[in-house]
């Protein structure tokens, strides 16, 4: 608490009283510094399809480390794992790699801005897309402030945002395309991109709609704006992201998390006109991009390895495994007679205490009571020996098998029964 704040770097594994602290970990099991050992349904919010500490990761980049980790030279690697992602994707015809997710959703929105010469972007409600001042407008609004659901307020996230930030961020429902279309064209020939997450974590982990991909794919491209995926989460859900689930091709998409072997990364990948406006050997160059650790031979050869790994196989597999997941926590939630659902898709999947599953941010919305007594639950999966994403999410990971789903579903049967509302 004397050198960090909160005693933490990152808010996100805060726990009350004080943080956790892990000393190792291997497979789908971390190791605190107390010596209790959790199954790790978090998997680093999301990041780690192979768990931890993966043999065949740990010698790749061990065997990288010797040769060095950073050079002011690009390097093979780099190549070759461009290659094997665009190979996932046909939309990907061009790539460049980034450090973090939030990297990649401000190169991805700066690019849009360089290849339109427009300023605005559109956002979803709720929607998380990391800490770009414009990507977090609306990112933690509530009743009081939200507005109208056909006007969505533009409302910060942190303390001292620019009143501009928020005029240039035109914010739009989720799962809505008569609203989110209708506040669209109001903004015509003004937007650079309008900015989506397919299934977004904090506006409830739904699966956008059909209907409402189709109609942003169909406004954008009659506007000539860009429609930006952010796949940092999702890109796990199928072979190619989730972005498959409609035959969509964005004119970008942002990627990280999975795709980095457990080392930070991001990257960005859609449309070669588009990707051109970061070309250095163009004149002029609408959008400088560099980055010193950027496509750094370590990452590389992790995120190279954990993506061959993670072979169409591999993704059916994880993806049935949530799916299990998914069915016995159902089946305990009509054992009990507790209010609650279950929301997700691919591989990951998020419990609410709500008797309807939302289709929205505002459905989604925690309130204090429902707040409190989602805190019980994940105290009791705590204690039990499971660690989940602050919002009772869970992200599978290939180390799991059968054995660790069925404890995590008796663990749900047992939680669901110390709440209030049973």
């Amino acid at each position: 608490m004397q050198s960090l704040p909160g005693g933490v770097s990152r808010n996100t594994v805060l726990r009350k009283p004080h943080p956790y602290y892990a000393d190792h970990a291997s497979g789908c099991r971390v190791t605190d510094v107390d010596g209790v050992e959790r199954i790790d349904f978090a998997n680093n919010m999301a990041a780690l399809i192979h768990g931890h500490a993966h043999p065949e990761i740990v010698h790749a980049v061990t065997s990288q480390v010797e040769k060095g980790t950073a050079f002011t030279l690009a390097t093979e690697v780099e190549i070759r794992f461009a290659e094997h992602l665009r190979n996932r994707n046909g939309g990907f015809e061009h790539l460049r790699f980034v450090n973090s997710g939030t990297e990649a959703i401000m190169a991805a929105i700066k690019a849009s801005r360089a290849f339109t010469g427009r300023a605005k972007i559109a956002k979803v409600e709720g929607a998380y897309h990391g800490a770009y001042d414009f990507a977090e407008v609306s990112q933690t609004s509530k009743p009081s402030n939200w507005g109208a659901i056909d006007h969505p307020k533009s409302v910060p996230t942190a303390r001292g945002t620019p009143p501009s930030v928020l005029s240039d961020v035109v914010v739009i429902p989720f799962n809505d395309p008569e609203h989110a279309t209708a506040i669209l064209d109001e903004h015509r020939e003004e937007l650079a991109c309008v900015l989506v997450d397919l299934m977004p974590h904090r506006v409830g982990l739904v699966p956008a709609t059909p209907g409402f991909v189709s109609a942003l794919r169909d406004w954008t491209k009659a506007d000539g704006s860009l429609l930006v995926v952010d796949e940092v989460i999702t890109f796990r859900c199928e072979y190619g992201g989730a972005q498959t689930w409609y035959d969509l091709q964005p004119d970008l998409t942002a990627m990280g998390k999975i795709i980095g072997g457990g080392f930070p990364v991001g990257a960005v990948a859609g449309r070669a006109d588009v990707m051109s406006v970061m070309d250095p050997l163009a004149d002029p160059v609408l959008y400088p991009h560099s980055g010193t650790f950027s496509a750094n031979p370590v990452t590389m050869t992790a995120g190279l390895v954990a993506m061959e790994m993670f072979d169409r196989e591999a993704v059916a597999r994880v993806n049935g495994l949530a799916a299990e997941a998914i069915e016995g926590i159902e089946d305990a939630i009509r054992t009990t007679g507790v209010d609650a659902c279950v929301t997700g898709g691919g591989s990951m999947f998020r419990v609410h205490l709500k008797e309807k599953p939302p289709t929205g941010y505002r459905d989604a919305f925690l309130g204090p009571d429902e707040s409190k007594t989602l805190a019980i639950l994940e105290n009791h999966l705590f204690d039990a020996g499971l660690m989940m994403i602050n919002t009772c999410s869970a992200a599978i990971s290939t180390p799991m098998t059968e054995a660790e789903i069925d404890t995590l579903v008796a663990a749900f049967g047992i939680g669901f029964r110390k709440l209030p509302t049973v």
